[in-house]
């Protein structure tokens, strides 16, 4: 029913930048809050950063000052601007939605398929 697709990860040296976008389709009625997660190997997934629609945001600490999270409410996309990055960013990176299908729905959450952040020189 409703679809995120995440572009943008790679390969990339300390010190660089990146830019992630996910886009989401299918049955929408409303967005609530979007947002980016990642998962480093042989650890759980961590919030990175979210934003409400209308626009109030939330940093992880390690990413604060560094990341910058936003959206377009009329094109239903997410972007996470990625400045200075260290190696300790290296991550998969998902991005996820609450999304409500109906006027009468109480939403539900979705997720991207993930795409792979590599920090390394």
């Amino acid at each position: 029913q409703v679809q995120l697709v995440e572009s943008g990860g790679g390969l990339v040296q300390p010190g660089g930048s990146l830019r992630l976008s996910c886009a989401a389709s299918g049955s929408i009625f409303s967005i609530n809050r979007m947002g980016w997660y990642r998962q480093a190997p042989g650890k759980q997934r961590e919030l990175v950063a979210s934003i409400t629609s209308g626009g109030t945001t939330n940093y992880a600490d390690s990413v604060k000052g560094r990341f910058t999270i936003s959206r377009d409410n009329a094109k239903n996309t997410v972007s996470l601007q990625m400045n200075s990055l260290k190696p300790e960013d290296t991550a998969v990176y998902y991005c996820n939605a609450d999304v409500r299908t109906r006027i009468w729905d109480a939403g539900s959450r979705y997720w991207g398929q993930g795409t792979q952040v590599t920090v390394s020189s």
